[in-house]
């Protein structure tokens, strides 16, 4: 089995428990379209909330603008619609245009953000990275990604993140060393 009959055979599994479990389908919906507004509140609140949690909102938004340019990348060597507009028997919740739809768009943006909360070290760092996880299998199930889609754009996204926190890390610590040095005094002629 190639990987693209893997990625099929997933994404009906995953896509077919909104018909086994019909009562999941509308937090499955509400998850899949409308957490990303509480994912920009929170980026929102750390950005007015003090310094050390301003540094971490504009590195997570820094994080997705290189995801997002990762995945452009990625996109160009690799394409496939929606399921819903390639296989029959989709079960699609929500409405979606048909484009290329990997790697996810939606799941980088989240994994982005809640990648640099964790690594960050926030209160609550594992529920935001639960909550990317919960928001890439919503895709799945309500029927406008394939499971490769919203593995490579996590991949993506915590590669951005990470190497946008290391960044941040050096210059948070040659600044703490710029502000230790001594300075320099002048001998006082006496």
């Amino acid at each position: 089995m190639n990987l693209m009959d893997m990625n099929t055979e997933v994404f009906y599994k995953i896509n077919g428990l909104s018909e086994e479990l019909p009562l999941l389908n509308q937090p499955m919906i509400y998850i899949a379209s409308y957490t990303l507004y509480v994912l920009i509140l929170a980026v929102v609140y750390y950005l007015i909330k003090g310094s050390q949690n301003r540094i971490m909102a504009v590195s997570a938004m820094l994080s997705v603008g290189v995801a997002v340019l990762l995945g452009r990348v990625a996109g160009i060597f690799h394409s496939n619609n929606q399921p819903f507009a390639e296989l029959p028997n989709v079960n699609q919740l929500i409405e979606k245009a048909v484009n290329n739809s990997f790697p996810s768009d939606h799941t980088m943006i989240f994994f982005a953000v809640c990648f640099t909360f964790f690594l960050f070290k926030k209160p609550g760092r594992y529920l935001w990275m639960a909550l990317a996880c919960l928001v890439g299998f919503s895709r799945i199930w309500v029927g406008v990604h394939y499971p490769g889609d919203i593995i490579v754009a996590a991949i993506l996204a915590m590669l951005s993140a990470y190497l946008l926190f290391v960044t941040v890390s050096k210059l948070k610590l040659r600044n703490r060393k710029e502000q230790l040095e001594l300075p320099i005094t002048k001998e006082k002629d006496f």
